[in-house]
């Protein structure tokens, strides 16, 4: 059982024709704030003073913003965006990571009824032809363009045709190109003009527009309305009623451009009047380490990360006691989205905790998407695994239909998106004749005879094939329990085999544990690793004893190929948050797939 205080597992279940069925929580869904704007200014009265956004300064301390001074730099931000006439389907965009500014201009457009639209800082920085960024913009045609550094963005900016279009810097605003400085948006005197702003706005009011990664072509943008992030926050809040018991402490580096890190952790500690230490570090190399010092200096009450974020802060937890148990202090629950977590990742977390404070930690997880706000279903009860992503939140239907062998879900509810910017194509061809949200995503129940145990993500049904035996494959499953099987030498892994006789692997591999059993130097090329024998036996041993918990050819991995190249944001295999798209990586390395089912001598063949 754990201690904290959450809203009984309960689930009513409606039988469809067919086979499919309903899940719904027996919970109304209370009334809720009508617009994000009621919380901001809920909180700057009951706790002016209290802490609201921090990020690291220059001399290294902790800048911050109380609510009662983000309500007032709010309001100034809002009365320059009116000041310049910009209109909502001009939208403003917003290049840079999470910052104190960044938050700003986006209240300040929620105040002003002008959506923002935070894009993935990759197709700026990271970009190498600007492709994407060119098409978000050519979507958008925004009329202010925000960046945190002019002279970091002058690049990517010089690529857009910013014709009638403000650019606006925190920093550098006469680097490259001539910007506003963004101190000036927050020195405006309001006017009785952001107050009749405010009142017009509706639920139905666009607040924002964020665009998903798409398995393949242009990113979509989705519509976020008011009450599809209020009636979010207020569903989240029933199941767990604990956030209304004391302020929550977040430090999150989740990007804002998706909807984990700015739907579900910004407006959690928003609408429940809690403080969020704004982390700049990531996990990769270069930059968890500064996430590694943020979390030596703020123990946090709520931890959420994605799988590939805990790989990464796992061995610094391991390998420091005073750390670990700083980390644990004051943790009510530790909480996992976005990708299937690895087992041992799971048991390694539980035994930190056990080590820190005698107990294990609550591990939690929900499931969604950029289209539902994000929240479709949540876990508020005790679990034991990773996989289960709990129930259907108040409010929130799932219908659960049969397709290629796996049970899809399908989502309504007030906090699903109206459709797509720009696209009413997109938006006809995403639901289905009863209203239902077209996930593409599969589940199953935890145990068939009682729902209220809980629904288990099954991964996307696009993602699984069949063998040329006709056998189906369940790639996510497989992928996460080989990510587990070989730890830590893999960090990630694809599945193939559509059309073939054989399970195969691609691996993204973590070089320096690989390295480590070679015996040879970290900085030796990571396709050499294909032919190391060290590194060979070492797969072949813990992929033999994977085979015998799964000998059935639909589980068994008969072979694998060590990638030379690392997951590409270009080319859209790996996001913000780390997850790797399973079907961009088959698709651009279809070379390496014919390789891997060849006689090459890289290929690792499991004996």
């Amino acid at each position: 059982m754990t201690g904290l205080n959450f809203a009984p597992a309960l689930v009513e279940r409606e039988e469809l024709p067919g086979g499919g069925f309903i899940l719904r929580s027996p919970m109304a869904l209370k009334p809720c704030a009508a617009t994000l704007c009621e919380h901001l200014d809920c909180w700057a009265g009951k706790a002016p003073d209290r802490p609201f956004l921090a990020q690291r300064d220059g001399a290294g301390g902790w800048r911050k913003i109380s609510y009662s001074d983000a309500l007032r730099q709010t309001r100034s931000v809002a009365q320059s965006l009116l000041d310049r006439a910009i209109t909502a389907d001009r939208p403003i965009m917003i290049l840079s990571d999470n910052s104190i500014d960044h938050a700003l201009l986006m209240l300040g457009g929620l105040y002003a009824g002008i959506p923002t639209a935070p894009i993935s800082p990759p197709y700026a920085l990271m970009s190498g032809d600007f492709g994407k960024l060119r098409q978000v913009f050519e979507v958008l045609k925004p009329s202010l363009i925000y960046v945190s550094d002019g002279a970091r963005f002058a690049k990517a900016l010089g690529a857009l045709d910013l014709d009638r279009v403000e650019v606006v810097a925190s920093a550098n605003p006469d680097a490259g190109l001539r910007a506003t400085p963004f101190a000036t948006l927050c020195q405006r005197q309001p006017t009785p003009r952001v107050d009749d702003a405010v009142a017009a706005l509706t639920p139905d009011t666009v607040a924002k527009i964020l665009f998903t990664s798409g398995s393949t072509g242009m990113p979509k943008g989705v519509i976020n309305t008011h009450r599809m992030l209020c009636s979010n926050q207020q569903a989240l809040a029933q199941i767990w009623p604990f956030l209304e018991e004391k302020p929550p402490i977040l430090v999150d580096w989740l990007p804002w451009s998706h909807t984990f890190g700015a739907n579900h952790n910004f407006n959690l500690v928003l609408r429940n009047g809690g403080t969020l230490y704004i982390d700049g570090g990531k996990p990769m190399p270069g930059l968890i380490g500064t996430s590694i010092a943020n979390l030596k200096d703020i123990a946090p009450t709520i931890y959420f990360n994605v799988p590939r974020g805990y790989d990464q802060l796992i061995p610094y937890l391991e390998a420091d006691p005073a750390f670990r148990d700083h980390f644990f202090s004051r943790l009510d629950t530790l909480f996992y989205a976005a990708a299937g977590l690895p087992q041992n990742l799971w048991q390694r977390l539980e035994t930190l905790s056990i080590e820190a404070r005698g107990t294990k930690i609550t591990m939690t997880s929900a499931w969604g998407s950029t289209e539902t706000a994000p929240l479709a279903t949540g876990v508020h009860f005790a679990i034991d695994r990773a996989g289960v992503i709990g129930l259907p939140v108040p409010g929130c239907e799932l219908k659960l239909v049969p397709n290629a062998g796996k049970l899809e879900i399908r989502v309504r509810g007030p906090n699903v998106t109206p459709g797509y910017y720009k696209r009413p194509d997109l938006t006809r061809e995403a639901f289905d004749e009863d209203g239902f949200l077209l996930t593409g995503d599969a589940v199953v129940l935890a145990d068939p005879d009682d729902p209220a145990r809980g629904i288990v993500f099954d991964g996307r049904v696009a993602e699984d094939f069949k063998l040329l035996s006709g056998s189906w494959v369940s790639a996510g499953n497989i992928r996460v329990a080989a990510i587990s099987a070989a730890d830590p030498m893999i960090q990630d892994a694809v599945v193939t085999g559509h059309d073939r006789d054989e399970v195969g692997l691609l691996i993204f591999a973590n070089a320096a544990e690989l390295a480590r059993v070679a015996g040879i130097p970290a900085a030796t090329p990571i396709g050499e690793f294909n032919v190391s024998k060290p590194v060979r036996d070492a797969l072949n041993e813990a992929f033999s004893r994977y085979n015998n918990d799964y000998p059935a050819s639909s589980r068994r991995i008969a072979r694998m190929l060590i990638m030379a190249e690392p997951p590409s944001p270009d080319r859209n295999e790996i996001t913000d948050k780390g997850y790797i798209n399973q079907r961009a990586v088959l698709e651009n390395r279809a070379g390496l797939i014919d390789k891997l089912y060849s006689n090459h001598p890289d290929v690792i063949v499991v004996s």
